[in-house]
């Protein structure tokens, strides 16, 4: 199973202590991590085995997007910032519908993706 990765600026430490959290199911599940580059770079300074791809403002985003309409990635957790502006806006919309199209798990808040993590554990 693959899961993409992404947090905006404000997000990233939150990102990195959820995973924390859910090592132990990340490691027995075998779940591949994908990133977009920033995010990627502060996962793996804290252990984890991940891809990373482009950053999100440089296509990070549409990279993820184009794993998920491929069938490659099964759930996105995406820590957004709602309270900042993103000039890259319509990437993470896109990425948004993609998932919606193509039926893909996506959270964009660590209470949503801890439900997904959980339905992992069944």
């Amino acid at each position: 199973m693959e899961i993409a990765i992404i947090a905006h600026d404000g997000k990233k430490a939150e990102m990195v202590q959820f995973l924390n959290e859910w090592k132990e199911v990340l490691l027995q599940k075998q779940i591949s991590l994908i990133s977009t580059g920033t995010t990627g770079k502060k996962v793996k300074k804290a252990g984890f085995e991940v891809t990373r791809l482009l950053s999100g403002p440089l296509g990070g985003d549409a990279q993820i997007a184009a794993r998920v309409a491929e069938g490659k990635c099964n759930m996105v957790l995406f820590f957004r910032d709602p309270l900042e502006k993103h000039p890259h806006e319509p990437d993470v919309l896109m990425l948004l519908r993609i998932c919606d199209v193509h039926d893909v798990p996506l959270a964009t808040n660590p209470a949503t993706a801890e439900l997904l993590m959980r339905g992992l554990t069944l």
